[in-house]
């Protein structure tokens, strides 16, 4: 019986995995030839917006959050269907073609549902929250170079902008866990700041030993810098390490397992988050799923060469790369189990700081010399 099932389930596993490789070649071939559309029918339009700074960094903005919506819709249905296919189940497949839609009628549930504000609430504290989480995500974007020409901003210090906006945050989980006047909530907001404010001292010193081997805060600049060889490659001993770091400072960061103390459902209800509903809730959870692509998008940055590539646009480059990191942090959160708050804690005091102290003086010894 076990056997005729399997030989039964064969031919569609089979079936959809040539089917997924099919509409990757397509989404390649479309982006692939994006850059080649009549692009310069729009250069009236684009002279005129460049002319008034005000009316283009709202054109900038306004691209940006349109772009962070709908990867946040298409991740969401992304990591379920993974979630559901590292579980031995098929995930969401009901609203629209495989559930394509079933994250945008989330989303429309969302926005029709009521907006509940408890009773004793710090009611200011409690409107802003969502806002101080999901605006300095919305910022970090408009510094993350997917190509050379397509960047919000190449400001020269781009690597410190990312790292004193993203630290902002800290700021609306507080307000939500003080603000709901509720103890599950303070509890994890609590958790949140001491788990935020002790892994970013690892993330830093990693970021800057990328800055010291690069000789520059730019991000578009440490990508250029990368012609030739990916950092990772051109210093495994140093970038190898780093990477690691990186990418277990930035699961911690977006809250994300085996670091997601900070709304352990099972113990805090949802932690800082558990008295929002509606679009206060979504906020949170699209500012989740951003600094998910842009903490991917950083890595790919900092070690793995940006844009660069060979055969095919910068822009898709840079998304599948992009990709990959991001299907393993999918893999990381649905692999391992959640931490205890004093491992977690330790783990980066302990273990994270000292490599990462090393590695700095590592890599300012090496760019010395170089």
């Amino acid at each position: 019986m076990t056997s005729g099932i399997l030989r039964s389930r064969r031919p569609i596993r089979a079936a959809e995995v040539g089917l997924g490789i099919s509409i990757t070649v397509a989404i390649i071939a479309i982006a692939s030839a994006i850059p080649h559309l009549p692009w310069q029918l729009l250069k009236p339009l684009t002279s005129f917006v460049a002319r008034y700074p005000l009316l283009n960094a709202l054109a900038n903005a306004a691209m940006v959050a349109n772009f962070v919506a709908l990867q946040c819709l298409g991740f969401i249905w992304l990591e379920r269907k993974f979630a559901g296919w590292m579980q031995a189940r098929v995930g969401p497949m009901h609203v629209g073609w495989k559930g394509l839609l079933q994250t945008v009628a989330d989303a429309v549930k969302l926005l029709l549902k009521e907006d509940i504000v408890p009773t004793d609430a710090d009611k200011p504290l409690f409107a802003l929250a969502p806002y101080l989480v999901f605006v300095p995500s919305l910022l970090t974007f408009m510094v993350l170079p997917f190509t050379s020409a397509w960047v919000g901003y190449d400001l020269p210090l781009g690597a410190l902008f990312v790292l004193s906006i993203s630290t902002t945050s800290i700021l609306g989980v507080f307000a939500a866990g003080w603000g709901s006047n509720n103890k599950y909530s303070l509890l994890g907001g609590v958790r949140a700041i001491a788990q935020l404010l002790s892994y970013d001292v690892p993330l830093i010193l990693v970021m800057l030993s990328v800055v010291m081997l690069s000789g520059t805060m730019s991000l578009t600049g440490i990508v250029t810098q990368q012609e030739k060889l990916w950092n990772i490659a051109a210093h495994p001993l140093l970038m190898i390490p780093a990477f690691l770091i990186f990418l277990i400072c930035t699961l911690a960061e977006v809250n994300r397992a085996p670091f997601d103390l900070p709304e352990a459902e099972s113990e805090l209800v949802s932690g800082f988050h558990t008295e929002y509903s509606g679009m206060r809730f979504a906020f949170f959870f699209l500012a989740e799923f951003a600094n998910n692509f842009f903490s991917a998008g950083l890595a790919v940055t900092l070690f793995f060469g940006g844009w660069l590539g060979a055969g095919l646009p910068a822009a898709v480059w840079f998304t599948l790369k992009t990709l990959c990191v991001i299907f393993l942090m999918m893999w990381i959160r649905w692999t391992l189990p959640r931490l205890r708050i004093d491992q977690m804690m330790s783990f980066c005091w302990k273990v994270l700081v000292p490599a990462s102290m090393a590695l700095i003086c590592a890599a300012a010894i090496a760019g010395v010399s170089h």
